[in-house]
């Protein structure tokens, strides 16, 4: 489904990479090391990174270093690592633009519901990934599925990443992973986006990084495809979403303990 994908079938699919394109250097140093430990554990890896964040709490909190910049840094990573890439589209314009440097556009999961956004996505004829809403059950995913499909695009993905409980938290119901999975697509589980904490009322997300590998061990026992990871040499100092980051230094000990757990799970 996914173009330039190295060991598809062997292993649960990477999506993994910043929050936010920041700049050349630290994306390129991201995108290496993910790219070796992948390789060494044979894991198909997609690699992530928001060009722009459009939903940010505050107006002063940063969304990005200029669209077509992020998107060249983002194409550049593609060629040199001769890897698959994925990033965030906010409106229906941004589908063309974004489709000329990317291999999967990714729908957030606040505009799952979007209509004109998940036509014109599924007409650039990129396999795209729809993030489930934080206010939607797994079952009405059905409905964003059948919108890119009837658009002519039978290459879709779902991510699970959360349901809203509370005002302030967030919980992720592992019934809906088979749900989403009779949808006859792949189904991947964003830990990182799971454990945030959002409305804070300093107006930065909060998250419980320390969790990050309980919900991963949890979503390979239940059988996800893929799972969704943001990660960052330095979270504490990330331009965005770094409360609930792994810290890139622990993303191979965690991938080679869940690499184990699926060889596992696989002969059950």
């Amino acid at each position: 489904m996914i173009p330039k994908l190295k060991y598809s079938g062997q292993n649960f699919l990477l999506l993994a990479g910043p929050c936010v394109i920041e700049g050349e250097e630290i994306v390129f140093e991201i995108a290496e090391t993910i790219k070796a430990i992948c390789d060494e554990l044979q894991i198909p890896f997609v690699f992530k990174g928001s060009y722009r964040k459009a939903n940010r709490s505050r107006l002063d909190s940063f969304t990005g270093i200029g669209d077509e910049k992020a998107l060249g840094i983002l194409k550049a990573v593609g060629e040199k690592f001769d890897i698959p890439t994925v990033t965030d589209i906010h409106s229906a314009e941004e589908a063309a633009l974004a489709a000329q440097y990317v291999d999967v556009l990714q729908i957030p999961a606040f505009l799952c519901r979007q209509t004109d956004l998940l036509v014109a996505a599924a007409k650039t004829g990129k396999v795209i990934n729809i993030k489930k809403g934080q206010f939607l059950s797994a079952g009405s995913m059905k409905f964003a599925v059948d919108k890119v499909r009837e658009s002519g695009n039978d290459q879709v993905m779902l991510t699970e990443r959360g349901t809203t409980f509370g005002y302030q938290d967030l919980v992720v119901d592992y019934r809906g992973i088979p749900e989403m999975k009779e949808n006859d697509c792949p189904v991947i589980l964003d830990i990182t986006h799971s454990l945030q904490q959002p409305n804070q009322t300093s107006g930065v997300t909060g998250g419980k990084p320390e969790l990050i590998e309980t919900i991963a061990r949890a979503g390979i026992a239940v059988g996800i495809d893929g799972i969704f990871i943001e990660t960052h040499p330095d979270p504490a100092n990330a331009k965005s979403d770094g409360a609930n980051m792994l810290k890139l230094d622990y993303l191979k000990n965690l991938l080679t303990k869940l690499v184990k757990l699926k060889q596992v799970v696989d002969v059950l």
